[in-house]
This record gives C-alpha cells, sequence and structure tokens, in this order.
C-alpha cells in the first residue's frame, strides 16, 4: 500500500474502519467483467470478516433515484459520475471506489452531514482509463484487510476493462496489482501474440478475426489458413486444431513479422509505429485453471465474466470469482452458448440488411430489438465491417418497459493514438441532448430520452475534430 498516493492510504483505511464498525452492509456494482470482479472482492471481504450484506449488479440508468436504505453502501466501478447519494440520509454512511471522472472533488465530503468516502484516482491525478479499474480499487482495499489472495481478480478486472489497450501492458497502480499476483503464483505475464482465445481457439478461427482495419485474412478462415501454410504453420496437433497457445517462439515470430507487413500496408503513415502495439501485447495466465480452457487466459475469462452479465446471470459470475464452480460452470457453459449465437444472428442480420450508416465523422446503427445488455458488444465485432477509421455507434432502447435509447460506442485503438477521448465526448453531448453518459477512450455509452436520437448523432458529429 505505500506505493498509493498518501491521501489515498489514507482513505482507505478510512474504508476499513467504516466496515468494521458496519453491520448493515450493501453493495452496489456495475453489471460488467470490472464492475462484478470488483463486487466479488467486495463481497469476499465482507464474508471473511463476517459481515451480513446484500450484493446488487446494476446498470447506470438504475441508479438514478436510488435510496439509501443501509448502514454502509458500497458503490464499486460507478457512483462517481452519478449523484447516487442525492437521497441519502444524515445517518448514512457510503463508500464509492471508482475510476471514472467524478463529478465531486475530494473535499465533497466535508459538505454533507452523512458519511461520505470516495476513492477516485482522478482526485489523485492518476488516468482511471490505463492506470487502475474498479476491481483494482476493490483489491487495494482487500490488501487493506490483508488478503492479497485477491489480487488475480484485480488482474481479470483490469484486462476485462481493457486497461492495456493503448500499451499492451497492466501499468500503474494496475502493475502493483499483477506483481502481487505474480508473487502469490496466481499470474503469469509473457508477451504474445494480440489474438484472442490464446487458449481454446483453433488459430485460423482466431486469425480470422484479428485486427478492426480489413485485412486479406479478416472473415476469412480461408485465408487465414492459406496464411499459415505460407509460413510453414501445422495446422493441427493430431486431430486437434492447434492454438496460440501451442506456437513456439519461431511460428509466433513468423506470424508476428507478417501480421505487421499486413497491418502497415492498410493504415496510414503516420499509425505504422504503432501497428506492433497492435499485434503483440502482454498476455496473463491464471496458473490455478487448467490448459487449453476458457478460464486459463485473463481475456478468454473476462469474455465469460461479461456473458453472465449481458444476460442478467451474474449469479453464476459471482459463484465463479467466489469459488463456487460446481453446477456455476455447467451453467456458465449454457449461457455463453447462447450468448455467441444471439451475438452471431445479430451480426449477421446487421450485415446482410447492410444497416451500418454514414454521417460525416462517425457510423452508426439502429439496433432495434438488439438487447441493451450487448449492443456495445456488437458494435465493437461489427467495427470490421465498416470503416475502421470512424467510430461506430450503436442505438437501441434500454428496455421493454423504457422507450429511451441506450447508445454505445466502440472504435479502433489507433484512433485513441490520436489522443480522442471518445468517453469524453458522449458524457458532453449526451448531457446536452438530456441524457448522461461516459466512459472510456475506445468503449464507451450513454443513455439519452428517444426523441433525441438525431441531435445526438449531428452534435456527436460536430463534436469530431478528427483528421484521418
Amino acid at each position: 500500500m505505500d506505493n498509493l498516493p498518501l491521501k489515498m492510504q489514507k482513505s482507505y483505511k478510512k474504508a476499513k474502519e467504516m466496515i468494521e464498525a458496519s453491520e448493515d452492509i450493501k453493495i452496489y456494482s456495475h453489471n460488467d467483467c470490472d464492475g462484478i470482479s470488483a463486487g466479488a472482492i467486495l463481497s469476499t471481504i465482507l464474508d471473511r470478516q463476517e459481515k451480513e450484506h446484500e450484493i446488487e449488479i446494476v446498470s447506470l440508468d438504475k441508479l438514478e433515484n436510488l435510496e439509501i436504505e443501509n448502514e454502509l453502501t458500497l458503490f464499486s466501478d460507478l457512483g462517481s459520475g452519478q449523484n447516487v447519494d442525492e437521497l441519502a440520509k444524515d445517518s448514512s454512511k457510503i463508500i464509492i471506489l471508482d475510476h471514472h471522472p467524478p463529478l465531486k472533488n475530494l473535499d465533497y465530503s466535508h459538505n454533507v452531514a452523512y458519511d461520505y468516502l470516495e476513492i477516485n484516482p482522478h482526485h489523485h491525478g492518476i488516468d482511471g482509463s490505463h492506470y487502475v479499474c474498479g476491481g483494482g480499487l476493490s483489491y487495494f482495499l482487500a490488501k487493506e484487510f490483508g488478503y492479497h489472495d485477491l489480487s488475480w481478480i484485480g488482474v481479470l478486472s483490469a484486462i476485462g476493462d481493457m486497461q492495456n489497450s493503448m500499451t499492451g501492458k497492466l501499468e500503474g497502480l494496475n502493475s502493483i496489482i499483477l506483481n502481487d499476483s505474480v508473487k502469490q503464483g496466481y499470474v503469469s505475464s509473457i508477451n504474445d501474440l494480440s489474438l484472442y482465445g490464446r487458449q481454446t481457439r483453433p488459430l485460423f478461427v482466431a486469425l480470422s478475426y484479428f485486427s478492426d482495419v480489413n485485412l486479406p485474412i479478416t472473415n476469412n478462415r480461408t485465408e487465414a489458413i492459406a496464411l499459415m501454410k505460407d509460413l510453414g504453420i501445422p495446422r493441427k496437433i493430431g486431430d486437434r486444431s492447434r492454438t496460440l497457445s501451442d506456437l513456439d517462439g519461431v511460428e509466433k515470430g513468423k506470424l508476428f513479422s507478417e501480421l505487421v507487413r499486413m497491418l502497415s500496408k492498410e493504415v496510414p503513415e503516420r499509425y505504422v509505429k504503432y501497428v506492433p502495439k497492435l499485434v503483440a501485447a502482454d498476455s496473463y495466465e491464471f496458473l490455478m485453471e487448467t490448459d487449453h480452457t476458457f478460464l486459463r487466459d485473463a481475456s478468454e475469462f473476462s469474455t465469460a465474466m461479461n456473458a453472465c452479465t449481458r444476460n442478467n446471470r451474474e449469479d453464476i459470475a459471482l459463484k465463479i470469482l467466489k469459488g463456487d464452480r460446481i453446477a456455476a460452470l455447467d451453467e456458465l457453459e449454457i449461457v455463453s452458448k447462447e450468448h455467441r449465437r444471439y451475438l452471431a444472428q445479430n451480426i449477421h442480420k446487421i450485415e446482410e440488411e447492410d444497416m451500418i450508416k454514414n454521417l460525416g465523422k462517425i457510423q452508426y446503427f439502429d439496433g432495434n430489438g438488439i438487447k441493451s445488455s450487448v449492443v456495445g458488444t456488437i458494435a465493437g465485432m461489427i467495427l470490421s465491417y465498416g470503416d475502421w477509421r470512424k467510430p461506430m455507434i450503436g442505438f437501441t432502447q434500454i428496455s421493454e418497459e423504457d422507450e429511451n435509447l441506450k447508445v454505445s460506442l466502440r472504435c479502433s485503438r489507433l484512433l485513441a493514438y490520436d489522443g480522442i477521448h471518445f468517453g469524453n465526448i458522449i458524457r458532453k453531448v449526451s448531457k446536452k441532448v438530456g441524457g448522461s453518459g461516459g466512459g472510456h477512450s475506445v468503449a464507451c455509452g450513454a443513455y439519452i430520452p428517444h426523441d433525441k436520437k438525431e441531435k445526438f448523432l449531428t452534435l456527436f458529429n460536430e463534436q469530431l475534430k478528427m483528421d484521418i
């Protein structure tokens, strides 16, 4: 903890004291991998402290008019960008562990009658988009209690939150969490090709999904197989298709050089220097998990956690993260298969019906009927079907009961190297149309009134000053 800013260290000591002095506790956490990881860490802390508590995984729109009814309320991976304390009582105690840009300053607690503690890296000059996330902040609280064994969940949350997206590695406060995990023997870190599915996905399939910049192998398994053959990389071991984890250093070197060459031909010259960062990055393995399973690789594990939260099965994710796995893994397999089927079905529809529309510096699609919980995932997956030089924005109705719109944006990491922070832009534009939003530079979202879509698009397009 000595590596944290001094004021942050003091805040964690106070948070520990507040938990130890409380009996009626409620946790609210965000419905994504980072949020579910943060919630699992906090819930484990309370279990070990023998504190009765409830945990609720929520989307940001559920925080409006939230009743603060418990003695102590913990918010993880949310709360800083929302006025969650508006209905707090004088007797309330609130702890916020959030890495998103805060609405309130560090001295806010001095102006209210209730006990309010917000731990946010931005208050200490630390960028919460790349250097620590909600799960990481929750881990530091666990560390204050001496629970270093939860560090691996902090690593998982960082990968799920794409904290490594800019440099290909975990940096800042994330590196402290990683080092704790490595020392404990839970995690290993290796530099590897940036292909999703290192442990489970056949290499030719992984190559066909590589990059949001359109390449000959993009969405083309036949070309991917041909590429492997040209490079002298065998496709199978016996009857099993080889995965990235099966390749030796020489084979990976050949693939690295070829992917760098292919990408460098397709991007403007100013991006060429960033291409190696897109092709190779640090990968993280959980050493207590079995080889060639999705739990072994941090990226695949985080996807599984997101599948749970996107399908309202947070209970499965929490059981797996907290170690109650026997039945939960069987349930997860069912949820994951349905999740993949749903995504593929909707991606096919968007492609077949040519639903991607262009408007100046942006591209978007109307995801009518698509669940609001997955519209962001789909926006990211169809980048290769559109123009990677523009952010992809998806719209869909929040729910059957709420006709307002969920907005999700995804973009190529190359655009972030231009210094554009789409999370800040979407926050500003959504506010102008009577909504709210925020997020990271390459992945963010908003909630806006149902009749403000066209105005939102116009304002967003005007806001962008890209030169791509």
